[in-house]
């Protein structure tokens, strides 16, 4: 064994502090500090044994031999022929020919290499982070008999030197492969989510391309009929108590035909914008609805609403207009109140009001409120549902980021 003067040995200790430095990988690392670690502890084959995923599986990053160790990405703990070290039983481990001793040689144990590459003096001693073992310093000799207890101790200042620096690559090393995940994880969410939002753009399109027909075609055709019974009756071909309720279904169908194109063809909001549209929809619903609701409307976003990309606006009248029919249909109000809300962060739609709340309706309405939230995704809005003031009525509440001092569009 090679002895060296003290000066001479803390001067092979600072070169391993200054060869790590600007070592970006493990394999790097220890392939960069093997000079000087051969001049404190002479090896033919150095490596560094890093814990993965909780401690269950382990691999190597060697320098001196290249070694079926180093080739394994995640070998199982149990089946290292260190285990003991690596689990914390042993302080370290120290043999004078690991070709015959029998703490590598237990069944299952992964001895290949000691045999194959004759690796007979062995060292090994933890190194660990506030006191827990992340990884282990191995030095292995062809001939036997070559280490004792100093040696032990100098492999100990070697892994005090190398472990911040392993530990820092392991944390950088998960932090990386964490990115990876969360970038692929929300690509493909932003792909699926831009799928959608053509989707719902198509069937947007669909929607008012039906209701155009069904305005010109269906809607003409009821009118036509029903004017043709009008006739009947006046000219008193056909008893009138006969027609009366043959014409009063009709005039139901046509109404309840004028609700669906009106929902299917957002006209106002192409031709106004989402603030008049919704003001529309609110004041038709309330005055529909014969029960005498009052309603208001209040618009504080500044001209933010008319800088909004169509697809947006759209979504964002739907769930405005799902919301109001709720509260309409369902919760029995004497007033619903809408306030629009922008600054350069967000845009909030705020529909509230005074009726029986949620619990009762649930059954009714759990439909509208997955579909209000599902447009809300898919424009990456945040949408809340709650008791209104004093645990009175519903607040239904969307809330749109906006990219800072650029005009609104859609999701980025």
């Amino acid at each position: 064994m090679l002895h060296l003067v003290p000066a001479a040995m803390f001067d092979h200790y600072l070169g391993i502090s200054r060869l790590l430095a600007g070592q970006l990988d493990f394999r790097s690392a220890i392939r960069s500090v093997a000079a000087e670690v051969a001049h404190i502890i002479p090896h033919d084959h150095l490596d560094v044994c890093v814990l993965l995923e909780g401690g269950n599986y382990h691999t190597a990053y060697e320098t001196g031999i290249e070694t079926a160790w180093g080739g394994l990405a995640g070998a199982p703990v149990v089946n290292s022929p260190i285990r003991s070290l690596l689990w914390g039983e042993v302080d370290f481990l120290l043999a004078d020919d690991a070709m015959t001793d029998p703490r590598f040689h237990f069944e299952g144990a992964f001895k290949r290499p000691i045999v194959e590459q004759s690796l007979r003096s062995r060292l090994h001693v933890p190194m660990k982070v506030q006191g827990t073992i992340i990884a282990a310093l191995s030095c292995s000799s062809h001939r036997a008999g070559v280490y004792a207890m100093e040696d032990i101790e100098r492999a100990r200042i070697i892994a005090d030197l190398l472990t911040p620096y392993f530990f820092a690559l392991q944390a950088a090393e998960q932090a990386q492969r964490s990115a990876i995940v969360e970038a692929e994880a929300r690509a493909r969410e932003e792909g699926l989510r831009q799928g959608a939002l053509k989707l719902t753009e198509a069937l947007e399109q669909e929607r008012q391309r039906i209701g155009m027909d069904l305005h010109d075609q269906t809607l003409a055709d009821l009118t036509r009929l029903a004017r043709r019974i009008d006739r009947l009756s006046r000219n008193g071909e056909v008893a009138p108590e006969t027609l009366e309720p043959i014409s009063r279904s009709l005039q139901h169908c046509m109404q309840d035909l004028r609700q669906i194109i009106e929902q299917a063809k957002p006209s106002v909001l192409q031709l106004f914008g989402l603030a008049q549209a919704i003001e529309h929809h609110l004041d038709r619903s309330t005055r529909d609805s014969g029960s005498g609701i009052e309603w208001g409307l209040v618009d504080e976003t500044h001209g933010a609403l008319e800088r909004l990309e169509p697809t947006v606006s759209v979504a964002l009248f739907r769930i405005a207009q799902e919301a109001i029919n709720n509260a309409v249909r369902h919760a029995a109000p004497l007033a619903v109140t809408v306030r629009l809300e922008a600054d350069e962060e967000r845009l909030s739609i705020e529909i509230s009001d005074d009726g029986t709340g949620l619990t009762k309706a649930r059954g009714r309405i759990g439909g509208g409120i997955d579909n209000m939230k599902t447009r809300a995704r898919l424009i990456s809005a945040r949408f809340t549902t709650g008791p209104g003031h004093n645990n009175r009525g519903t607040v239904v509440r969307v809330v749109l980021p906006l990219v800072p001092n650029d005009p609104p569009s859609g999701p980025n």
